[in-house]
């Protein structure tokens, strides 16, 4: 029996010894697909994604109809680039501008492949890697104790240096605030610190040059125990935190009261992954190693006590969730070596389901998947699309929708523990581009919300970026900055 929210949960122990490791095992030259996709060449799997998030997606990035018909031939798509602005200047559309559908139609077809370029090398693996909502800052988390924000509309530069305080093995998460003022990063603790992100100090050594306020997750009122916690966002407000923790439970913190508003004992294993549905908050996602996705309702938690929703279909820990922002749809990384797509409508009331016991021993820490697990399908799959070619393994890797702006969602990129970055066209299931250089696992890895740019973050120490363009495609007489306001200006 379906209902109408759902939920998720995730978990986090990345196995790993302190010192930095590099592995050996990069990507396979046998599924390496390096290209742009203009180019129109991809892995097609045998079957196609036929839901309403298909028309959605082909919707936001399908051109008006009046630019499809400029200059001589048989109308098809995709338009070339030189059509589309000969019938923008021709003012086909009547608009005399490119709509929203027009430019994801133009961009989205430029993939973020070129590259890498350098941005930073650190000694300690990077476990974080965000842009901020606007695109101006860019966040990375090593596991020594370190997060930088680099302006990166000034070259990159390290705009704060934070020396984490209290850390417990590594960074396991940070969130910007909407305001882009504060910095909340999480570890292995009960601890979530606050740091001012837009302070003058350069340099933010925990209470010794700037105060990191701690915000206790386990209070009293919930027994006081240890735990740590995987992941932490703020919501659309910036009122709220949200994090996914070891003890099973997703809390709620009220920052203006400065407590937890709500706990719950969402999950049977470690919750490794939460976040807010969309701009409401009203709805949460988590997804745990207990292999399954949930749906919570705050508007009926009190009376019924109970998720909203469950999702089933992967077959082991799932490790992140990344929601479509639209209160319906999301989807998530499983280290049963899948992502997986999920329409919220299709949950059920409750776990109706079971895959049974494994018949093998498997620990994703320091074990490869097995080969006879690799075939396998949950007996009641709730989800819209699976995604596979990328590797789960040793961390909580994560994966993401591109940006709306840019590409209109449509596609999916991910991390992998085989040192590459995979992207994936959300309708058809195909491999589109997979970004090779660095030398150790890929936990982490972010967009650009506009430019197409893509940056990654791995184990190895390195946080590198990848674009469209070479550094040579721009006039030298424009600076970065300058190239990118005259080619939106002059072609969007």
């Amino acid at each position: 029996m379906n209902t109408t929210d759902s939920a998720l949960y995730i978990d986090e122990m990345g196995y790993a010894m302190s010192r930095l490791e590099i592995d050996s095992d990069h990507c396979e030259d046998g599924n390496a697909i390096h290209e742009d996709s203009s180019s129109g060449q991809s892995k097609m799997p045998a079957t196609f994604l036929d839901n309403e998030i298909a028309q959605i997606t082909k919707l936001k990035s399908t051109p008006h109809q009046q630019l499809v018909q400029v200059g001589i031939g048989r109308p098809q798509l995709p338009v070339s680039p030189v059509k589309m602005l000969a019938g923008r200047e021709s003012n086909y559309s009547g608009r005399g501008r490119f709509s929203s559908a027009d430019r994801c139609h133009l961009l989205s077809r430029y993939l973020p492949v070129n590259g890498p370029w350098l941005i930073d090398q650190m000694s300690s693996r990077a476990y974080v890697s965000q842009f901020s909502a606007d695109g101006s800052l860019f966040i990375a988390g090593f596991q020594g104790s370190h997060i930088r924000i680099y302006d990166v509309e000034r070259g990159w530069k390290v705009q704060k240096n934070i020396l984490a305080k209290s850390l417990r093995w590594t960074i396991t998460d940070t969130c910007l605030s909407p305001d882009q003022r504060y910095l909340a990063y999480a570890s292995m603790s009960p601890i979530v610190h606050i740091v001012n992100a837009g302070s003058a100090e350069t340099e933010s050594l925990a209470n010794v040059t700037e105060i990191h306020d701690g915000l206790d997750f386990s209070s009293t009122d919930y027994g006081g125990y240890s735990f740590g916690i995987f992941c932490v966002k703020f919501s659309k407000d910036g009122r709220e935190l949200v994090a996914g923790s070891s003890d099973n439970s997703i809390y709620v913190y009220d920052l203006e009261a400065n407590k937890i508003s709500l706990r719950i004992l969402a999950h049977t294993s470690d919750v490794n992954t939460v976040c807010f549905a969309d701009e409401t908050s009203h709805l949460i996602y988590s997804g745990s190693d207990d292999s399954f996705c949930k749906v919570w309702d705050r508007r009926c938690l009190i009376a019924k006590g109970k998720p909203a929703g469950v999702l089933m279909g992967h077959l082991e820990g799932i490790t992140f969730i990344d929601t479509r922002g639209d209160g319906r749809y999301f989807i998530s990384n499983g280290k049963d070596q899948t992502i997986k797509l999920w329409d919220i409508r299709k949950m059920s009331s409750n776990v109706t389901c079971n895959p049974g016991y494994r018949s093998y021993e498997w620990d994703y820490r320091w074990m490869d998947y097995p080969p006879q697990a690799k075939d396998l399908i949950h007996p009641c799959d709730q989800s819209v699309a699976t995604y596979r070619g990328h590797s789960v393994l040793r961390t909580l890797i994560r994966c993401y929708f591109s940006p709306a702006f840019s590409t209109g969602q449509r596609y999916i990129y991910t991390g992998s523990h085989n040192a590459c970055v995979f992207i994936y066209d959300l309708v058809s299931g195909a491999q589109v581009a997979t970004l090779k250089h660095h030398k150790s696992p890929v936990r982490d890895c972010s967009w650009h919300p506009f430019n197409t740019m893509l940056v990654s973050s791995s184990w190895d120490g390195d946080v590198v970026k990848w674009e469209f363009a070479g550094s040579g495609d721009r006039p030298a007489s424009l600076t970065k900055r300058a190239w990118k306001r005259h080619f939106y200006d002059e072609y969007i």
